[in-house]
């Protein structure tokens, strides 16, 4: 699927460092633009609106940014979060239409497939490739049918993954994307008797010595009893 261009407007941003977090209590994420032949500048985009085209087109997606008045087309890369959750940074990556670029797309499992329905296990083994190709072509996802696997010997890989032919896939061939398992069953470890005749011989002896030492206590009490 070839994405559709979305739209954002930012702000030149004077506030950086520390006292960025006054615009993050704002709703504010400070972001940064940069490029080929580009003079890099600090931005601040409104939180929600820029968590809601994130979560649309991730870092394949192609994004007019409108800066003082100026569009740019541009890829968002290297989301930073915050430990207990939240975007508190993002770079602006500006593009030029005319070059073709490497970019990671995320992978989208659809469909279902008959083999798990009967208690096997499904194996998301890759969530994402690197393709090429311009810009305005870039996919923001690649869909993968899972309906057809319908034996523990199935398997897709990124070789089985079509794409238009103005795309070309980056990622080894033969990387795994999705497999199918059986259920693994644990079990329970038990505890193994020991036969006396199994126990080593230095313990056996320490144990004799010891009963031979308690029996001569009690030989030695019982002549202390008699002196009494």
């Amino acid at each position: 699927m070839t994405q559709n261009r979305h739209q954002l407007k930012a702000e030149v941003r004077e506030i950086k460092g520390r006292k960025v977090k006054h615009l993050r209590k704002a709703g504010i994420t400070p972001a940064g633009v940069y490029g080929h032949g580009f003079e890099s500048m600090s931005i601040s985009i409104n939180t929600a609106e820029l968590n809601k085209i994130f979560d649309e087109v991730g870092e394949s997606g192609l994004v007019d940014l409108t800066v003082d008045g100026k569009t740019i087309p541009i890829l968002f890369r290297n989301p930073a979060y915050h430990p207990m959750g939240g975007m508190i940074h993002i770079d602006c990556y500006k593009v030029n239409l005319k070059e073709k670029i490497v970019a990671t797309v995320p992978i989208e499992l659809v469909g279902e497939s008959p083999i798990v329905h009967l208690g096997n296990v499904l194996v998301d083994v890759t969530h994402e490739i690197e393709v090429e190709a311009l810009p305005t072509d870039l996919p923001e996802k690649i869909e993968i049918d899972i309906s057809g696997m319908d034996t523990l010997e199935s398997v897709i890989t990124v070789g089985d993954i079509k794409v238009a032919d103005n795309v070309e896939i980056k990622t080894d061939l033969t990387q795994v994307i999705v497999k199918v398992e059986e259920p693994k069953v644990e079990e329970e470890p038990v505890a193994e008797e020991v036969a006396p005749g199994d126990v080593p011989a230095t313990e056996q002896k320490a144990g004799e010595e010891g009963s031979t030492a308690g029996s001569e206590a009690k030989g030695e009490d019982k002549k202390e009893e008699k002196k009494d």
